[in-house]
């Protein structure tokens, strides 16, 4: 059923479940979907991260807190472009970081967080506060304390190289590290029942916690820890009677949707969770920019790549095929292989004359599936690469009906035994 992202919104602060799972591609809307509620639980109210500048730490969390991807707009580098010998990771001054970093003392559990989910031999180092003065000695400028982060990496020998520039992956990490810890810290705080006994009132109006896409750039054994504790953090948080935080999870990730999935479907005594607390849905969105919240009733995930031929199938009916279509094809040919136990997944790829498989067709499907901007995967295609994916999509389509058919009928018969 066609809806708007407000309506779709409304649904979400409607429900009554703890948690709510939401799977989408990019681009899909999560991210605006993520803003719409936040504007419909506290309009008001600048919670996110971006919006918290100047803000007192009493206003910062009233009634909802949310990750996305503008969260990662507060953090700039300065490159040290002067002298090119220490790069600083800058925070912009707002009400988040300085009530986590300044009135909490949280830098050790950020730094131990980001440690976990990267590597024990990159440290981050919060600045103290220092002035910066000119040749005659007047100050300049005042550098408050924990405004700025440097990082060492300390290597086998034993040595440590001193201010180094973060990837962009490792980056997303540490700014998804900060956010974690104030989430770890509202459960803490938020479980201690009688609120005169909570050492903040900070936390005692907050009701959603919304998390759209954390860090997808982790290798997938980090990515799986990843979903596990922030499961287990939700478990955590004390909900009876339908009091209680809830949590709304998007993600465009189908390892971490399947993991949480799981984590989340069964009952798990020693925390006090129940399944029931937990809904999980897919977000999709149509060619006239409404969408749909699906619900998804099995007990298992779905099968990510039958969801995925049929979006391929879709967008090649509709004729709206951009390049990050092949990045679809790459990956329906790498699950398909996967269930039916082929070593690689070109051996699914139409064959030559000789029996061989198709050389250009592999060259095209590796050079749609990369792409070195995040542009490149919405650009238009030509007409010669839009009838190569189509014949490639269809060549799949038919060489392997069968198992498609099949894993459908599957699907179907656990949706029908699940409800």
């Amino acid at each position: 059923m066609s809806q708007t992202l407000e309506t779709i919104a409304q649904q979400l602060e409607a429900s009554e479940k703890k948690v709510q799972l939401i799977y989408a591609f990019n681009g899909s809307g999560k991210t605006r979907l993520s803003r719409k509620f936040k504007e419909r639980v506290a309009p008001k109210a600048p919670v996110n991260i971006e919006e918290a500048e100047d803000e007192e730490p009493d206003t910062v969390l009233p009634k909802i807190l949310y990750y996305n991807a503008f969260t990662e707009d507060l953090f700039y580098w300065d490159n040290d472009l002067t002298e090119d010998i220490a790069p600083k990771l800058i925070i912009q001054p707002n009400g988040f970081t300085s009530w986590v970093l300044n009135d909490q003392g949280q830098d050790q559990n950020i730094i131990s967080n980001f440690q976990y989910y990267t590597s024990d031999k990159l440290t981050p180092h919060f600045n103290e506060a220092y002035e910066i003065k000119g040749k005659d000695g007047n100050v300049l400028r005042k550098v408050p304390k924990n405004s700025e982060v440097t990082f060492s990496f300390e290597r086998g020998n034993q040595q440590q190289e001193e201010n180094i520039k973060l990837s962009k992956g490792e980056e997303s990490n540490f700014i998804w590290s900060v956010f974690y810890t104030l989430i770890d810290q509202v459960v803490e705080t938020l479980n201690i029942t009688e609120v005169d006994e909570r050492d903040t009132d900070q936390f005692n109006d907050l009701k959603y916690i919304f998390i759209d896409d954390p860090v997808s750039s982790l290798d997938d054994n980090h990515l799986i820890r990843l979903a596990v504790d922030i499961a287990t953090l939700i478990k955590r948080s004390h909900f009876y009677d339908l009091q209680g935080l809830k949590f709304i999870v998007t993600t465009h990730n189908p390892l971490f949707y399947n993991v949480l999935c799981n984590e989340f479907s069964r009952d798990d005594k020693k925390l006090g969770w129940k399944a029931k607390q937990f809904s999980k849905h897919k977000l999709v969105k149509f060619e006239d920019g409404t969408a749909d919240l699906e619900d998804q009733p099995t007990d298992s995930p779905f099968s990510y790549h039958l969801f995925l031929n049929a979006e391929l199938n879709r967008a090649i009916e509709a004729g709206q095929i951009h390049k990050y279509h092949f990045n679809f094809l790459r990956n329906i040919l790498e699950k398909t292989s996967t269930f039916l136990g082929y070593k690689n997944w070109e051996e699914l790829l139409p064959r030559t004359s000789d029996g061989t498989t198709d050389a250009y067709a592999k060259r095209i499907v590796n050079w749609g599936s990369h792409s070195k901007h995040a542009g490149d995967e919405i650009r238009d295609l030509d007409e010669e690469d839009k009838r190569v994916l189509r014949f490639l999509a269809d060549s799949i389509n038919q060489e392997n009906r069968f198992h498609f058919r099949q894993e459908s009928a599957q699907s179907t018969q656990q949706a029908e035994t699940a409800t």
